[in-house]
């Protein structure tokens, strides 16, 4: 338990610095570059408070040019830290609309050129879709927790279709990932924080194979059969 007040005590105002930062940052720089680097910033501290130490396996995979779509599992809040460290290219991160409401951090997600996704109605949701999936025809590579949540035990949850309707849509490369080890450090509604060490591992991209329904099952199919493999059973 103290250890964890130790680390949202100094946690807090960090993401608030590094946010009001990255926002000033992109009135100098509007490509998004400065700001990508302040999150680098906040997340190599964050972890460093917390004495978690990522390892990363399998950035050969990634192409080295053009965008792609990150998706892999969720464990942890600490996740977001370890994938900001672990992915070697430039992304935005494609999150629910409510995160770019938070003071500062959202300020500072949406002038970094994050995505947001309105999930209030399919209407809303589909033109969320169709917007981001523009964003990354465009160049952007983004990342996608597909079980949409964090897990309780470490096991997969199902997919929700979104992700793989967008990946479909933006015709790109998706990228799959597995994080071993974040769940250990901060389990999800735990006020508990352990040292130790993350692994994210990347796996051979997958391409969607047209656009239909049949297309985006194919893609479920491999994208969580890939991810499911690197899973560490505890």
């Amino acid at each position: 338990m103290w250890r964890a007040l130790f680390f949202f005590v100094f946690f807090a105002p960090l993401t608030a610095g590094c946010s009001v930062v990255a926002i000033i940052g992109t009135f100098f720089d509007a490509t998004g570059g400065f700001a990508h680097g302040c999150a680098r910033f906040w997340s190599r501290t964050a972890l460093a408070l917390a004495r978690a130490k990522v390892t990363t396996r399998g950035t050969e995979q990634i192409p080295q040019a053009g965008p792609v779509i990150y998706m892999g599992n969720h464990q942890s809040n600490f996740d977001i830290l370890a994938l900001t460290n672990a992915i070697p290219r430039r992304f935005s991160w494609l999150a629910k609309e409510e995160l770019f409401r938070v003071p500062f951090f959202g300020g500072a997600m949406r002038r970094a050129g994050y995505i947001p996704l309105d999930r209030s109605d399919g209407r809303q949701a589909l033109k969320s879709i169709e917007e981001a999936a523009r964003r990354i025809r465009e160049g952007v590579s983004v990342v996608i927790f597909p079980e949409g949540t964090r897990t309780h035990d470490g096991s997969l949850l199902p997919f929700k279709k979104g992700g793989f309707i967008l990946a479909t849509r933006a015709a790109v490369p998706v990228v799959p990932f597995t994080i071993n080890g974040s769940r250990e450090i901060n389990p999800r509604n735990r006020f508990r924080l352990h040292g130790g060490a993350i692994t994210v591992t990347f796996s051979r991209p997958v391409w969607p194979e047209g656009t239909g329904h049949g297309a985006r099952e194919l893609l479920h199919q491999q994208v969580r059969e890939a991810i499911a493999a690197g899973v560490e059973r505890s």
